[in-house]
């Protein structure tokens, strides 16, 4: 699923809001509408901002980057069912970038490829060579000229989700983090793609796997170890893969995660 879009800095600069958004989506009422729900949040403070406008800040962003009733709404009925926020942290990295396509062009385009080339020490200045040509490399629609502050801000803010959701580690100057995707997390992301490109060989080579630091080998030697388990079925034959999940869906799966 390629993400191409429109741009904009703010969501950047808000950053992953990861205990904002576990704590908004806990308290869900699917009764009601998002509009409905996001009032109630910051009515009551659910989100447990400093501020009113931070409070503001943070429905803004959550009405921007999810669909509580539609897709995303696995991702809501694990937080009110109280799923361990480590496996719950790649789920909301992996729905968050449906709608945020500069974390998901920033994650995949320019992160990963640090990884692999081995980069050692990341800045927000190393970013905004990136920020600069991203028009020109991905094609994405940006929202208008940035100011070398708001590239600063954006630089920074994309580091710091990125360190967030444990890839990097790191203040000022990051550096790539020993990250492992729990087991939980990657069959329901295993799930999620087989539900949208039944082709085992595409969902292997997926980009998506790029989010979380991961190349084809990997996703294939985890295929591996969980066939061995039995937790799924895994079968290939040179080019040719099969793979058969425990669930019928992301959002079975997600239920069995309760």
């Amino acid at each position: 699923m390629a993400a191409r879009g429109q741009i904009t800095s703010p969501l950047a600069i808000k950053g992953a809001l990861i205990d904002e958004t576990y704590q908004v989506f806990a308290a869900w009422d699917f009764a009601r509408s998002k509009t409905e729900n996001l009032k109630r949040a910051r009515e009551s403070n659910t989100m447990g901002a400093g501020s009113a406008h931070w409070a503001n800040n943070v429905s803004w962003a959550l009405s921007r980057r999810f669909d509580p009733a539609g897709c995303d709404k696995p991702l809501v009925e694990l937080a009110k069912a109280g799923c361990d926020r480590e496996r719950w942290k790649p789920l909301l990295l992996y729905h968050l970038t449906r709608n945020d396509v500069l974390v998901r062009d920033f994650l995949i385009h320019w992160l990963f490829p640090q990884f692999r080339a081995g980069a050692y020490r990341l800045r927000a200045d190393d970013v905004i060579a990136y920020l600069k040509g991203l028009r020109r490399m991905s094609g994405l629609a940006g929202s208008g000229t940035w100011s070398d502050n708001t590239q600063q801000r954006v630089s920074s803010g994309l580091l710091r989700l990125a360190t967030d959701f444990g890839l990097l580690k790191g203040s000022q100057i990051r550096a790539f983090a020993s990250y492992h995707l729990p087991e939980d997390s990657f069959l329901y992301l295993l799930h999620a793609m087989m539900g949208r490109e039944s082709n085992a060989r595409r969902v292997i080579d997926a980009e998506d796997w790029r989010l979380f630091l991961m190349e084809a080998e990997d996703v294939e030697r985890e295929l591996l170890r969980l066939h061995q388990f039995r937790r799924i079925e895994y079968d290939v034959a040179g080019s040719l893969a099969q793979i058969k999940l425990p669930a019928a869906s992301a959002a079975d799966f997600a239920r069995e995660l309760h």
